[in-house]
């Protein structure tokens, strides 16, 4: 039963070459998704405007995982496997630190409007919709730089 799909093939399109356009088909669909969380929150942030509405506080969540973005766009596969990246003060391990950083910083951000979400919406029956914008903002920028990183197969740990 381990194995039931092994043989199963999706049917190839000969018309479309996705190998060359697997980058330009990544960064347009990680572009709408960092767009789309960002609309999202600036939509909350317009119609519940008033602090008791929504606690601008909660901003931040967006802007450490904006930040944690850019880290993890900053560092390529080849920096990390050391094929580009050897000089410099740290190197190979200094990028897959930077990187680590990234990814803890969004996975933090991710975690945060959770708590969010739930602590000062769920928990005071009031309405949810401010709560949700802060989540999915966090959770499509998340997503976003999972889609678009693709490690490489012998990474090994630092």
């Amino acid at each position: 039963m381990a194995g039931f799909l092994d043989n199963f093939r999706w049917p190839e399109c000969e018309c479309i070459d996705w190998s060359e356009r697997r980058n330009t088909v990544a960064s347009v669909v990680a572009g709408i998704l960092f767009f789309t969380g960002w609309w999202i929150m600036i939509d909350a942030a317009v119609v519940y405007h008033k602090p008791e509405e929504m606690n601008h506080a909660f901003h931040t969540c967006g802007v450490f995982s904006t930040l944690a973005f850019f880290m993890i766009n900053a560092v390529s596969n080849a920096q990390v496997r050391g094929d580009s990246y050897s000089d410099g003060c740290l190197g190979r391990t200094g990028a897959r630190v930077w990187l680590f950083i990234g990814f803890m910083l969004m996975f933090g951000s991710l975690i945060a409007s959770m708590w969010i979400l739930f602590g000062a919406y769920v928990t005071q029956n009031i309405n949810v919709y401010p709560g949700l914008a802060v989540f999915f903002q966090n959770a499509l920028i998340f997503f976003r730089g999972l889609f678009t990183y693709t490690p490489p197969l012998h990474m090994t740990v630092l």
